[in-house]
């Protein structure tokens, strides 16, 4: 497994650290599921995105085909 190491400021640190404690988890947690969703998103608006040029051009494929 790969590691990273970020610098944060110390509001930010905090402000981790505060919604970390609410959720009752620690931060590498909440950080990983943070990215993890982040990636999710990016890989659905990438499909989505797929999507609307293939049906957009459906016809044009059609007759290139």
């Amino acid at each position: 497994m790969a590691s990273i190491t970020i610098d944060l400021s110390d509001s930010q640190f905090q402000q981790l650290q505060d919604l970390a404690k609410v959720h009752g988890i620690a931060i590498e947690v909440l950080l990983k599921a943070s990215l993890e969703d982040w990636l999710n998103l990016q890989k659905g608006g990438f499909v989505s995105a797929a999507d609307y040029v293939l049906n957009k051009n459906a016809e044009l494929y059609r007759r290139l085909a």
